[in-house]
C-alpha cells in the first residue's frame, strides 16, 4: 500500500505557540496552571498537558484565587478578560494572533458605524470569543442562504469578518452573496484569512487527485479537521476522520492501493505516525511526502515567558 502524506499537515504556528505557552508557564510557575477551555481541540495534546500539571476548566469560577490562568488559542470574550482582571488572576493569553487580528478588524468596523457580520459556525469557541470582543451587535452568518436572508436594507453600511478556521474557499460563496445583497460593504483582504487553514485544505485537494482513501487525523470537535474530511469527500474520495491509529477500520481500505494521510492544525505529528503504524499492521506500506507549501511562520510568546 502506498501512503502519501499531505504537506503541510498538522500543527500551525498558533497551535505551537499556545502549547508552548502552557508548557513554559508550568516550567516557570510550577503546576498547577489553569487553562480555560481546551488549549486546542485535540485530546492527546490536552491529556499530555494534564500529565504535566495543567488543569482544564470551562469557567473562570473554577480557577482558585491568584492561580496562573491561560486563555486558549480560540480567544475569549471581553467579559472573560474583565472577570479575570476583577479577580486579579495572572493571565497568559494564548489566543492565536490571527484570531486577535480578526477581533481588531471587527472593532474597527463597529467604530466606523458599520453593521458587523461574522461568517462562522455557531457555538464554536472562536466565534463566541469574537462576538464577545466586539463592542456592538454581531450578525452570525453560516451559509449563503443565511446571507441572502439577512433582514437589512440593501444600502445598510455593513462589514464582514470570518472565523479563522474557515478558508478562502469556505467563505467565498457567502462573501459573494453579501456583496450582491449590499451596496456599501467592506471586509478584510482574503489574504488575511488564516494561511494554515487554506494551505491544509489546498494540500487535501492535491492529495485527492492521487489516492483511493483519505485519512484525516484530528479530533471530532476540531472544526478545521472536519472540514479537511469534508473536502476529501467533496472531491469524490472516501474520507475518514480519526483521532489516532486505534480508530483505523481495515474495512475502509478494502481495494485501496493508495492512501492519503493528513492532519488538522491541532493534531500532533506523533498521531500521524501512530496511524502509519496501524496501516503497517494491516500490510506492507511505503510512505512518501507530497510537495507542498513550506510554512515558516512563528508567533512570539507573551513577554512574561519569552525570556524564561
Amino acid at each position: 500500500m502506498e501512503v502519501y502524506l499531505a504537506q503541510p499537515r498538522g500543527f500551525c504556528a498558533g497551535v505551537v505557540r499556545a502549547i508552548e505557552i502552557v508548557e513554559r508557564a508550568l516550567e516557570k510557575y510550577g503546576p498547577p496552571v489553569y487553562v480555560r477551555h481546551e488549549i486546542v481541540h485535540n485530546k492527546y495534546v490536552v491529556e499530555s498537558l494534564k500529565a504535566k500539571g495543567a488543569v482544564f476548566v470551562e469557567e473562570l469560577s473554577e480557577v482558585p484565587p491568584k492561580a496562573v490562568t491561560v486563555f486558549s488559542a480560540h480567544g475569549v470574550a471581553r467579559s472573560v478578560e474583565e472577570e479575570a482582571a476583577a479577580r486579579d488572576l495572572p493571565v497568559l493569553n494564548a489566543t492565536c494572533p490571527l484570531v486577535t487580528k480578526v477581533h481588531n478588524q471587527g472593532k474597527r468596523y463597529i467604530t466606523r458605524g458599520r453593521t458587523l457580520i461574522l461568517i462562522g459556525h455557531a457555538g464554536h469557541p472562536e466565534v463566541e470569543g469574537t462576538m464577545g470582543q466586539v463592542p456592538g451587535p454581531v450578525l452570525l452568518v453560516q451559509s449563503v442562504e443565511e446571507a441572502k436572508a439577512l433582514a437589512l436594507p440593501a444600502d445598510t453600511p455593513v462589514a464582514y469578518i470570518t472565523q479563522t478556521t474557515l478558508s478562502v474557499d469556505d467563505t467565498k460563496g457567502i462573501i459573494e452573496a453579501l456583496q450582491a445583497k449590499f451596496t456599501d460593504i467592506q471586509g478584510p483582504d482574503i489574504r488575511d484569512i488564516c494561511y494554515a487553514t487554506q494551505n491544509r485544505q489546498s494540500a487535501v485537494r492535491d492529495l485527492s487527485k492521487l489516492v483511493d482513501v483519505i485519512l484525516v487525523v484530528g479530533a471530532a470537535n476540531s472544526s478545521n479537521s472536519n472540514r479537511l474530511r469534508e473536502i476529501g469527500t467533496e472531491a469524490g474520495v472516501a474520507s475518514y476522520l480519526i483521532a489516532d491509529g486505534s480508530e483505523l477500520n481495515p474495512e475502509w481500505l478494502k481495494g485501496a492501493r493508495t492512501v492519503g494521510l493528513t492532519a488538522g492544525a491541532s493534531a500532533p505529528e506523533v498521531l500521524v505516525d501512530d496511524v502509519i503504524e496501524a496501516l503497517r499492521r494491516i500490510g506492507p506500506v511505503t510512505v512518501s511526502v507530497l510537495p507542498g507549501r513550506e510554512e515558516n511562520i512563528e508567533f512570539r510568546l507573551p513577554a512574561e515567558l519569552a525570556a524564561s
